[in-house]
């Protein structure tokens, strides 16, 4: 099927409505996804690198991160304003919402992995694996039975502007998980350049985690790969056909992505929001007119995707609904 075609020019107003931005149909599966009468909005701007959006379902907002400006912002659904959630925020990156609705952050400045309890105050989850610092926490997920999942690579050390300059204790970029119970962190793949985002398949039977090694390396990796999860969900299987290749970046890197009810998964990228099928097909695109960081479902019924672009946040409804963060 010919893609449909697309301004390549975008006239964007302050806030709200993107005049021709668009939705590119690559597979005709792509249309069942969409509510063919709705837009992308723009919602705020005015970041640096806005990254690791999170939905609190409770009270109707979206976090997210202002990494170079060292803060996070709210957005409130109920009216739309927008402010400071936290500000110094130790440069995080990565945001996710666990199952008791406890906000967990990666800090790139700190090195760890902190969470926010009901309280306000906060646990420090990670910050070490066999004694070493870890190299820059960057994105998390929360699995089913309470293990944190999260990816290290080294993007908050390699200069001021994330994070601290500093020379890797560990030497490498792993994704590591933290026990629910004894809270131990395990390394889970050792074999990644630059890990970052990640997403468990809707059965938690796989692992997607992205591979941006290409940001420093033209010839690195900027793909998506798919890791069998084992039965008991506490490592990943190392060999064969259970770390195949999920989909290749047209376009930039991927970085942040989400995935639906039905396992569609929604990945950044350098033209807007990149839409797969189970299958690994390229569904369709959503057009950003700025680099696309990270996506989060959200609203009341999951079914609003906000986008973190360089410097704003995006929202726009599907006919998809995501899975908890």
């Amino acid at each position: 099927m010919q893609p449909t075609k697309i301004e390549e020019s975008f006239t964007v107003t302050p806030y709200g409505i993107l005049e021709n931005t668009g939705f590119e149909t690559l597979d005709p599966r792509f249309s069942a996804c969409l509510v063919h009468c709705e837009r992308v909005e723009r919602l705020w701007t005015g970041g640096r690198w806005c990254e690791g959006p999170a939905w609190f379902a409770a009270h109707r907002t979206l976090v997210w991160s202002d990494i170079p400006n060292n803060r996070m912002l709210r957005y409130d659904e109920t009216n739309g304003t927008v402010g400071i959630f936290r500000q110094p925020a130790n440069n995080a990156n990565g945001n996710t919402v666990d199952r008791e609705g406890r906000l967990i952050t990666c800090e790139h400045l700190t090195r760890r992995v902190v969470r926010v309890e009901h309280n306000g105050a906060q646990t420090i989850l990670a910050d070490r694996w066999q004694g070493k610092r870890l190299n820059s926490p960057n994105d998390v997920v929360v699995r089913s039975d309470g293990s944190i999942w999260f990816t290290d690579p080294s993007y908050g050390i390699l200069s001021d502007y994330e994070g601290q300059r500093a020379e890797s204790e560990i030497g490498a970029c792993n994704v590591y998980r933290i026990d629910p119970v004894s809270g131990a962190v395990d390394l889970m793949a050792d074999d990644f350049v630059k890990p970052n985002g990640l997403a468990f398949s809707p059965d938690e039977s796989i692992l997607y985690i992205a591979d941006t090694g290409a940001s420093h390396d033209i010839n690195g990796p900027r793909h998506i790969r798919a890791m069998r999860v084992t039965a008991d969900g506490q490592r990943l299987v190392a060999s064969g056909e259970a770390q195949t290749v999920f989909a290749q970046c047209t376009n930039g890197l991927f970085d942040g992505f989400r995935v639906d009810q039905q396992g569609r998964l929604w990945a950044s990228a350098a033209d807007g929001v990149h839409a797969y099928a189970s299958d690994g097909t390229l569904l369709g695109k959503i057009r950003i007119p700025e680099v696309v960081s990270n996506v989060c479902f959200g609203g009341e019924k999951r079914n609003r995707l906000y986008v973190c672009g360089t410097s704003s946040l995006y929202a726009v409804y599907l006919n998809s609904s995501g899975m908890p963060a």
